[in-house]
């Protein structure tokens, strides 16, 4: 029986612990093993792994956090291949210019930054994201303190009519590559 992860007490759901283990071996072969970059696993494949629910498995808390971790580290080595092919200066400018396309998206008027769904439809409410938006562009301007987690972890309140969710989701994952390169 593995435990590398505290289980999710029954009748909790936890992730599926063969799916966890069989990611954390592939995970560890392909950092000890590929360089970054070259097809291989990257800080933003960790970031969109997802694992199925079972009762008993994994804490989803733990096993998040260690996937956060991960994350960062992937991103770290990726960050230092890109220094060693195109230079700092390059690559610098490379997420100043991704920071530059969120701060225009950010900057629209409240209610019109992102795509609505229609009122049958329920996205991400707009008070909520254009709440964030305003925190996000005075990071961006103004150096306000925020970290990746603040990112990773904002939560919005469902709204019929609201933004539409993969849009808002695309930027968020946007501002936490932005953030993993200028670390």
């Amino acid at each position: 029986m593995s435990n590398t992860f505290p289980r999710a007490h029954r009748p909790r759901l936890g992730y599926r612990v063969e799916q966890v283990e069989d990611f954390l071996l592939r995970a560890r072969a392909a950092y000890d093993s590929q360089p970054a970059g070259d097809g291989g696993l990257t800080a933003d494949a960790i970031r969109h792994t997802a694992f199925s629910m079972q009762k008993g498995g994994y804490s989803t808390q733990h096993v998040d956090a260690a996937m956060e971790r991960l994350e960062d580290a992937f991103a770290a080595r990726e960050r230092e291949l890109a220094y060693q092919t195109v230079g700092n200066q390059a690559w610098f400018q490379e997420a100043r210019s991704t920071a530059q396309v969120i701060l225009n998206r950010l900057s629209r008027p409240n209610g019109h930054r992102f795509d609505r769904t229609n009122v049958l439809t329920v996205g991400y409410s707009t008070v909520d994201v254009d709440g964030f938006a305003a925190k996000l562009s005075k990071y961006f301007q103004d150096s306000l303190p925020l970290t990746v987690d603040d990112v990773r972890t904002t939560v919005f309140r469902p709204q019929r009519g609201g933004y539409r969710e993969a849009q808002v989701d695309l930027v968020l994952d946007s501002v936490v590559d932005v953030m993993l390169a200028v670390r």
